[in-house]
């Protein structure tokens, strides 16, 4: 989302969000290479499926597509999940200015 946006309408605690809309405190996302890029999907979500060219892209996406399949308005959330635990071979973290409402 655009600066302007989130300072008239700043990003809910994405406990709140997770909290209101029922989603789970973590995600389990089973993530492949190809040759385009990531693929994630979720078992614990039927049905979701993202993609990107890069893990900070791919954290992104994630968040996209978890407001999306629970629905969260575009005016309270641009994310839910900060970071991703790649295990055994680090995190990726959201790149966010914001403070929340």
């Amino acid at each position: 989302m655009n600066k302007l946006f989130r300072i008239l309408w700043p990003q809910k605690d994405p406990q709140v969000i997770r909290k209101q809309y029922g989603m789970p405190q973590d995600l389990r996302l089973k993530i492949q290479l190809t040759p385009e890029g990531l693929v994630a999907t979720c078992e614990d979500l039927p049905g979701f499926i993202t993609n990107a060219k890069n893990p900070q892209e791919l954290l992104e996406m994630v968040n996209d597509g978890i407001l999306e399949y629970f629905d969260v308005p575009k005016l309270e959330a641009d994310y839910v999940y900060d970071h991703l635990n790649l295990e055994g071979f680090g995190h990726v973290y959201l790149k966010r200015e914001e403070q929340y409402a």
